[in-house]
């Protein structure tokens, strides 16, 4: 029997957690259980900025999630972000080293080839690490966008995505409308130079990227989402097959 991928997954940091209300680090159950019930075995990402370390890690595993969570400091993108957008950015507890251990994860899956599956935050800093910008707020940068902020609403589908024909998500899925939950503030602005983007809501907002066509043969998997497939898994068999394509290139060391 073939031995199960490792998945190291990215983690939050929380400013008190249980024991004894330490700067702690956070990660919700349900990205453990959507690799499991995949087939994989996540490893949660150590706290560390240290780069060789970090490069190990990504090293002796088979592929890497980053998740959701905190917003990502606004100096990466966009230093001159207006006062009044500015201030509905949150912190990280940790004085932006998040932003920084998952920046050098990304250079490690691109520098080792490792499959790459990014969600929510993910997605916004992959886009970042590669030069790119994000929507800081929508509501007040995007005119007559939806109400994205859907945490009422968490593990429900609240609005469509229109998917590209042909596209990896597309084939995953096996549609051109998927429905997604939506529990963020910021986007990304336009992909940066290496992505495309492959699905987006009706109001323009970036819900997935991928490789372009012509770099893609370069990864053995690249997918990244704004939406957040781990809390619609147990329900929808359509973002469990995210999941089992991601963990299934994983188990065969991105040979398929």
């Amino acid at each position: 029997m073939a031995r199960p991928p490792l998945i190291l997954v990215s983690s939050s940091i929380e400013k008190r957690g249980v024991e004894f209300h330490d700067l702690s680090a956070s990660l919700s159950v349900k990205y453990d259980f959507a690799v499991l019930q995949a087939g994989g075995i996540p490893v949660t990402a150590p706290v560390t900025t240290d780069r060789a370390i970090l490069a190990e890690c990504v090293r002796r595993v088979e592929g890497v999630m980053l998740t959701g969570g905190d917003d990502i400091n606004s100096d990466l993108y966009d230093p001159k972000l207006p006062a009044k957008i500015r201030r509905t950015v949150d912190q990280t507890p940790d004085g932006g080293g998040r932003d920084l251990r998952e920046l050098i994860l990304i250079e490690e899956v691109f520098r080792q080839r490792k499959p790459l599956l990014a969600i929510c935050r993910g997605h916004q800093l992959l886009n970042v690490a590669f030069g790119g910008q994000l929507v800081a707020d929508i509501r007040q940068q995007v005119p007559g966008a939806l109400n994205h902020q859907r945490l009422d609403q968490a593990c429900e589908l609240v609005h469509e995505a229109a998917l590209t024909p042909g596209s990896q998500l597309a084939n995953i899925c096996r549609t051109l409308v998927l429905g997604v939950n939506s529990s963020h503030h910021q986007a990304v602005r336009k992909p940066a130079e290496p992505f495309v983007a492959t699905a987006r809501s009706r109001d323009g907002i970036v819900e997935a990227m991928e490789l372009r066509r012509e770099l893609a043969a370069g990864m053995p998997f690249l997918l990244s989402v704004q939406f957040h497939p781990e809390r619609l898994v147990s329900r929808h068999a359509r973002h469990r097959a995210i999941f089992k394509k991601f963990v299934a290139i994983c188990a065969t060391k991105g040979k398929i």
